[in-house]
């Protein structure tokens, strides 16, 4: 069978944030993909529709200027043509925008998932052709002699009907060919240089309209984009913070079941561990006499060990359980840390001898007392100086220090001259149930969860964790304890006698002259 590797791994626990971010995006660029490959315009349906709307929303809200602007150039133009004729001229004028201003409204009345964009395209088209020629019909007034009025105001309405159209190219070069034309025909009646170079400009300046009406429409499709792109990001971020939420209830859930299995399981696996502790020790003891073969007694002494191992490891579970899940208690008290360094010292004496290790002691005796919880405090020495023991080799030395913090606190350093731990294990020996290679090489007894434990007790007290190693160098931890804990030593008060008053001394030097 084939080694488990990373990536087998990896993909068992499925996709990572970054490869899930790339699928949505290529999901997303192949949906926009097909969308426009189904469009005649080359932009996806919503890009299509929300161009439209922009122009029905301009085409309605513009019917009354345009028609007052119809109305003053009709009134303008009684000055070469009959009131009657300007009159059938403005009023063909009004009808089409009034027109196109119905279609616009009806546009936006519309459910959007009912609408035929193509059919609607081709409505406004036809609506600003029907609109330019009405505007085009100024052409007359040259003949009157209002040329050069006529070829203006033919100039002001390409303006205006190409921004309007801006959103539609193609209604928009179909208002303005009617116009340009009508331009163009006013040679007809001038065919001097001056009327030539006027209507070149007017022309010019329709052309230069026509690119405006295009950079515009550029200028929307770049915002359609933009907004597009804002949507999706809130919508993947919505998304993500709804996986988050599932995630996190999860992880409740998980972590509430993990607390009850580990209730159930600790009350389980203890019952029967009185038992064989008990019956154990009194077989190792040879209570009720000697055992007839003497590897029993042996036997009993590894069954009494294994079982001691596993209730440690199943209190240490449990320790860091309720400090994972925010409820460990501290029973905190006015606490000596210089005493608790040196009964643990004390009590890994024995292993340490055993190792021919040389253990230092420097701790400060002065310090006042601490408000903390005793047995976490004793269980984070402990911890410290068993882990120091264990991976020390033979002959080496241990360092032991208690002392003030710079601000006022007080620190425990705990330094060996053992192997040490490389840095890409730090963060593995901090883990919880994490090893390092040399325990795991060594088979150094242990559940991986001392260095956990110690740095949650620690932080729970409000102190700093530290943790500094090097190859071939040793390992020192080093424990800070805020200032906020420790316990000011108060001066013992004194009652001076109050000063005597002048009554009582004058009555005191009449009592001594009688």
């Amino acid at each position: 069978m084939s080694d488990l590797t990373v990536e087998m791994v990896q993909r068992g626990r499925g996709p990572s944030t970054e490869e899930a971010a790339r699928r949505l995006g290529v999901a997303r660029d192949i949906r926009s993909a097909r969308e426009k490959l189904t469009s005649r315009s080359g932009l996806e349906r919503a890009f299509e529709q929300e161009l439209l709307r922009h122009y029905a929303q301009y085409r309605s809200g513009s019917g009354i200027a345009l028609s007052l602007f119809a109305m003053a150039l009709a009134v303008a133009a009684t000055y070469w043509a009959p009131l009657v004729v300007t009159a059938a001229w403005a009023l063909c004028v009004l009808l089409m925008i009034t027109l196109n201003s119905v279609i616009g409204r009806r546009f936006l009345a519309a459910a959007p998932e009912r609408i035929d964009l193509a059919r609607w395209r081709r409505r406004f088209v036809a609506g600003e052709v029907l609109q330019s020629l009405s505007w085009s019909a100024m052409i007359a007034l040259g003949d009157t002699g209002g040329w050069t009025f006529a070829l203006f105001g033919l100039v002001i309405a390409a303006a205006v009907t190409t921004m309007l159209a801006a959103t539609v190219p193609a209604a928009a070069v179909a208002a303005l060919l009617p116009l340009s034309i009508a331009t163009v025909s006013l040679t007809v009646f001038s065919s001097s240089m001056d009327s030539l170079m006027l209507v070149a400009m007017a022309g010019g300046t329709q052309i230069f309209f026509l690119g405006l009406s295009r950079r515009l429409y550029a200028s929307t499709v770049g915002a359609l984009h933009s907004r597009a792109e804002k949507d999706a990001v809130f919508g993947e971020l919505e998304q993500a913070k709804a996986n988050s939420d599932e995630a996190r209830r999860r992880a409740e859930e998980a972590n509430l079941a993990k607390s009850r299995f580990l209730a159930t399981m600790s009350h389980e696996l203890r019952t029967p561990l009185n038992a064989i502790l008990g019956f154990s020790e009194v077989m190792k003891n040879e209570v009720f006499g000697q055992h007839n073969c003497p590897s029993y007694r042996e036997y009993s002494t590894d069954i009494h060990d294994s079982g001691m191992h596993l209730l440690n490891l199943i209190n240490e579970i449990l320790d860091l359980s309720r400090i994972e899940a925010g409820r460990y208690e501290l029973n905190e008290e006015p606490v000596l840390l210089a005493n608790i360094v040196e009964e643990c010292r004390h009590m890994m004496a024995l292993r340490a001898k055993a190792k021919g290790q040389i253990v230092h002691d420097m701790v400060d005796t002065t310090l006042p007392r601490l408000w903390a919880d005793e047995r976490a405090l004793r269980q984070i020495v402990l911890n410290l100086l068993s882990n120091a023991v264990k991976f020390t080799p033979p002959g080496g030395e241990i360092w032991l220090r208690v002392g003030w913090t710079t601000r006022g606190g007080q620190y425990l350093s705990v330094r060996d001259s053992g192997p040490g731990i490389p840095e890409d294990e730090l963060g593995t020996v901090m883990s919880s149930f994490g090893r390092g290679a040399l325990a795991i090489k060594t088979a150094e007894q242990g559940s991986g969860l001392g260095l956990p434990i110690v740095k949650g007790l620690v932080e729970l007290h409000g102190g700093q964790f530290q943790l500094a190693s090097r190859p071939r160098e040793g390992t020192e931890v080093i424990v800070t304890l805020p200032a906020t804990r420790v316990m000011d030593t108060l001066l013992p008060e004194t009652f001076d006698d109050p000063a005597p008053q002048p009554a009582a001394k004058a009555a005191r030097q009449v009592s001594r002259a009688a």
